[in-house]
């Protein structure tokens, strides 16, 4: 039976999930499931969880549980990251506060922009060293990575290590799920192949029995019935004619369009959600803790339910051979002609006893590679920064941020950039 290792297993609503997805399966329902987190409270609370999961399903996992990372690590044939640096508080609540000083706005800040350069330039050194232990301890470990920024963080690792990574994220199936709904067709009936980088992967095909869907969507828009809560992808899908994979809150953010200081009427007219980050996590952290004294009295019972997670297909079809497909982050070598070579990018591809096996796309529609191109750029240019600890790149990456460019001229990039590095503190490396 595998040992699969959860990083970052204090984010126990998360964790719960992955844990319910895995021991349903009978074929891993004996699994060595070895919990990490660096938070003891958390942690205890996450092993509490993993009993309750086996106890509801009736299955007898071995379950550990260590803040040590080296010991959960060592032997691992499967590690799973959920961590966030920094946290909430005070990580988030920086890459919101200090960049509102300058009349810049977010709303989830964990992909691109300024609040999603900060996160990856404080997770890749973490995620880096923890791969380098990975390395020494289980170097033919398979690593699903949970962790935003993605894109930034797997394209960081397949630079800096030889670990096999892939990047799981749920917006692919998720969206094709809302899209199966707004058409009112099921998805079970639904084919599409999608592509491009994480959040912003599009639909090259979405159809039914061979006949193209697009002109069923198209009339949701024209009707005017698109969801209140999803007009930026659909004016997106209105402009480039196929529709995006990340949530519209998240696509706000990575274009120069639609948040803007002094268009107040663009942020009423497609219901943008500002600091919608900010938000969510008061709420999650809210929850955890009513689900920790629940737990702390004992009677607190464990529901599962399956997740449209890919993580436990991975690990069953890799343990088992059951062919699957699902959609991954992983270096373009050669799948998509269009966009640069090496950078991370979201594709279909087949887990069996092989491994994981990538699809080669071919070229993307040149407007679909032009804007990616875009987010690709601050990708770069973060990850540059992060591998080499050269602070101008730092710099570069945030002037050519589409949201920020469009908001702040040079000189208050500059600014804002040093302030946010000084508000880090250790949570970045010395940076020359």
């Amino acid at each position: 039976m595998p040992k699969i290792t959860f990083i970052g297993a204090g984010s126990t609503v998360f964790a719960q999930n992955l844990m319910g997805d895995i021991l349903s399966f009978p074929e891993l329902a004996e699994s060595t499931i070895s919990l990490h987190d660096i938070d003891t409270e958390r942690l205890k609370t996450s092993e509490i969880v993993a009993h309750k999961v086996a106890e509801t399903l009736g299955v007898k996992p071995k379950i550990e549980a260590s803040t040590d990372r080296q010991k959960a690590l060592d032997g691992a044939d499967y590690a799973i990251a959920m961590f966030q640096v920094a946290g909430y508080k005070p990580g988030t609540v920086v890459d919101f506060e200090i960049p509102k000083k300058y009349g810049l706005r977010q709303t989830i800040a964990d992909t691109l922009g300024i609040g999603g350069i900060m996160r990856g330039l404080r997770t890749i050194p973490v995620m880096v060293e923890m791969c380098k232990d990975m390395e020494r301890l289980c170097p033919d470990v398979t690593f699903l990575q949970y962790v935003n920024p993605m894109a930034m963080n797997c394209w960081a690792l397949s630079r800096a290590t030889s670990i096999k990574t892939i990047g799981l994220c749920h917006s692919v199936q998720g969206t094709a799920h809302q899209l199966s709904e707004d058409i009112g067709i099921p998805l079970e009936e639904i084919n599409y192949i999608c592509a491009g980088i994480n959040h912003m992967a599009f639909y090259l095909k979405f159809e039914r029995d061979g006949v193209d869907l697009y002109p069923e969507i198209r009339k949701v828009l024209d009707a005017g019935k698109a969801p209140d809560w999803n007009l930026v992808r659909y004016e997106m899908f209105k402009r480039l004619g196929y529709f995006v994979t990340e949530s519209s809150e998240h696509f706000s953010e990575y274009t120069p369009w639609f948040i803007k200081r002094d268009r107040p009427d663009l942020i009423e007219k497609f219901n943008i959600p500002l600091d919608e980050y900010i938000r969510r996590c008061e709420v999650q952290l809210a929850g955890w803790e009513a689900l920790r004294k629940r737990l702390e009295t004992g009677t607190e019972t464990i529901p599962v339910h399956r997740s449209h997670e890919y993580g436990s297909f991975i690990i069953h079809s890799q343990e088992t051979g059951q062919p699957r497909v699902v959609y991954g982050n992983v270096p373009n070598r050669g799948l998509i002609d269009n966009l640069p070579q090496g950078c991370c990018v979201e594709v279909p591809c087949l887990v069996d006893k092989s491994g994981i096996q990538p699809t080669k796309i071919g070229a993307l529609p040149p407007q679909l590679a032009a804007v990616m191109q875009t987010n690709i750029n601050v990708q770069s240019l973060t990850v540059e920064a992060a591998l080499t600890c050269k602070r101008e790149h730092i710099y570069h990456a945030a002037m050519l941020d589409p949201h920020t460019a469009a908001e702040l001229d040079l000189e208050q990039i500059w600014n804002l950039v040093d302030d946010l590095i000084a508000a880090h503190g250790d949570w970045l490396p010395q940076y020359n």
